[in-house]
């Protein structure tokens, strides 16, 4: 009977629920532990029509085949989840649960003061290994930071592995003491004060205003997405594996990939999918996920070395790709994961580079170190920090990153859509905004130095910002409006010092216009050398992730306001 909840449970995840409980009355107290169980059952037509072949192997071998008229219907198996299956009455000590920690057969975690097995729910896990994190102790912590665990479904999920609860002995004030709750995110840096932050644990904070005025993005005030924690990482023990379609893995070290390949530099911008995010919420519907203003881009140096150069080096053709090979996945330290079609991997002008560096100097932990993957003119989320394995692949990664949160749909859909619809994004469109608006003083020296090279005399205002399109799309005209675009000019295209094959990097522009002249709402929008612009309002591209948030940026104007904080 235990054999045959398992392989049912695995046919066919209503059962799964069944199998857990039965389990955890002790039912159950052998689990077979080859791979090759997964997949005993294949056909879940067979199960339901009340028959089903069972097959047994062993390592490569086929040790025994037989076949089994088994009259198991659903009824029998939903009664085996009626209520004559009573919850568990076993208790377990809190150094019971440490013992079944990553290195055990049986991995336990804690939730609230109950205990559960969830052995067999590690390989399907949506977020990968990074439930592993928690076995052995409580799961609170990591639990509260992905929103999608607040599902009842997946409660449901968890309570299928229900063994028993924390013994009494071990509780103080009828809870698990803070000392048996490890913190995930102990190892996070100490941040500048001055970035806007949005969450503090996982961290995520916007670039401030003062620094996105600059073509070169200052590291400290770099904007920060995290997902998770910051993970503790020795240089010195980390390893790069890079695994092959065959299965071949190659390893590097940091100090091997600094010796055997040569540097590069490149100027890239990393934007993430929800910059500006609130603004399509406030001027057209709410949206899921972080609220980023304008601030969530930077612009830096990265230097690394080509990924095109590692993945030969490691016996993959870079120049005769086969065909089966289509992705290139990325694996970070704390588990995230990501991909890029192959052909952007292997692109001589692509510029991908496994970076170590920052405007000049070591990565910081925040972005990345030791090491990232850098993915010039693809949204952020592709550019993999803390880098620890690639993987040559037919399929992308089957991580949430790319499965789900990177994804738009119309502005018809909400709710839970069919993922498994839309595209993961890659190359982001054709972006601007207003990072800066002051006044300018014909009565000032410096000021009138700057009226006079726009041949102004009066009073002037100084509208300044950053505009970027992806795949390396360079920016070929930024139109300003100071009358909420009735009437356009052209901004001055600030001067660059790109870096690389293509342009990576954002456009920093300026204009400057007599300030009697202004009217209540300053407008930007950029067009990128295929001619790509921005819609104009907020509506027609609204998605409900919020993401690739990309129409026209409108900044009021208010003379009397702006004179007070001059």
């Amino acid at each position: 009977m235990r054999m045959l909840l398992r392989c049912a449970a695995r046919a066919n995840p209503q059962y799964e629920h069944i199998a857990g409980r039965a389990r955890a009355r002790g039912i159950f107290t052998l689990r077979p532990r080859h791979k090759s169980f997964r997949s005993l059952f294949s056909n879940t037509d067979s199960l339901e029509s009340g028959t089903f072949t069972l097959k047994v192997l062993t390592g490569a071998a086929v040790f025994a085949a037989f076949i089994a008229a088994v009259n198991l219907r659903p009824s029998i198996l939903h009664a085996a989840s009626s209520s004559s299956i009573s919850p568990p009455q076993r208790t377990f000590r809190l150094s019971e649960v440490r013992a079944h920690g990553c290195n055990a057969t049986e991995k336990w975690v804690t939730k609230g003061t109950k205990v559960y097995d969830i052995t067999d729910w590690i390989p399907g896990h949506p977020g990968g290994e990074v439930i592993l994190r928690a076995v052995g102790g409580a799961i609170d912590q990591y639990w509260e930071i992905f929103a999608i665990h607040e599902k009842q479904e997946v409660y449901d999920i968890l309570e299928g592995f229900y063994i028993g609860d924390v013994d009494p002995q071990d509780l103080v004030d009828g809870k698990v003491p803070d000392e048996h709750i490890d913190d995930p995110f102990v190892h996070d840096p100490k941040r500048d004060e001055r970035l806007v932050v949005l969450t503090g644990r996982p961290f995520n904070a916007e670039t401030p205003q003062g620094s996105l005025d600059t073509f070169v993005t200052p590291t400290e005030t770099f904007y920060v997405r995290h997902h998770m924690w910051v993970p503790d990482l020795d240089p010195a023990k980390q390893k790069l594996v890079v695994e092959l379609p065959d299965g071949e893995e190659m390893e590097y070290s940091l100090s091997d990939l600094q010796r055997k390949f040569e540097a590069v530099r490149i100027t890239a911008t990393m934007q993430c999918s929800g910059n500006r995010r609130g603004h399509m919420t406030e001027k057209a519907r709410s949206t899921k996920g972080l609220q980023w203003g304008s601030g969530a881009i930077s612009n830096g140096i990265w230097t690394g070395v080509r990924l095109r150069d590692v993945l030969q080096d490691a016996g993959f053709p870079i120049s005769d790709v086969p065909d089966e090979v289509k992705h290139v996945q990325f694996m970070g330290a704390e588990a995230y994961g990501a991909s890029i079609p192959i052909d952007k991997a292997v692109d001589k002008r692509g510029d991908v580079i496994l970076a170590y560096a920052l405007n000049d100097e070591p990565l910081p932990a925040d972005h990345g170190y030791p090491l990232r993957v850098v993915v010039p003119g693809n949204v952020a989320a592709r550019s993999v920090k803390w880098l620890s394995r690639i993987r040559l692949s037919e399929e992308e990664s089957q991580s949430q990153w790319q499965q789900r949160d990177y994804k738009c749909f119309g502005p018809n859909v909400s709710g839970d859509p069919d993922w498994t619809t839309a595209p993961a994004i890659q190359e982001v469109p054709v972006q601007s905004a207003i990072t800066s608006l002051r006044n300018i003083s014909a009565q000032s020296q410096s000021d009138r130095k700057l009226l006079h090279s726009y041949g102004l005399e009066e009073d002037g205002i100084a509208v300044e910002g950053y505009a970027f399109s992806g795949g390396g799309r360079r920016i070929i005209r930024v139109d300003v409006s100071a009358n909420d675009g009735k009437t356009w000019q052209q901004a001055e295209l600030l001067p660059n010092e790109d870096l690389g094959a293509k342009a990576w990097a954002w456009q920093r522009w300026r204009w400057i216009l007599p300030r009697s002249q202004a009217g209540k709402c300053f407008v930007v929008k950029a067009v990128d050398e295929a001619y790509n612009t921005q819609p104009g309002e907020y509506e027609a591209n609204w998605n409900f992730r919020g993401n690739l948030t990309q129409a026209w940026h409108r900044v009021g104007y208010d003379n009397d306001a702006l004179r007070k904080n001059d």
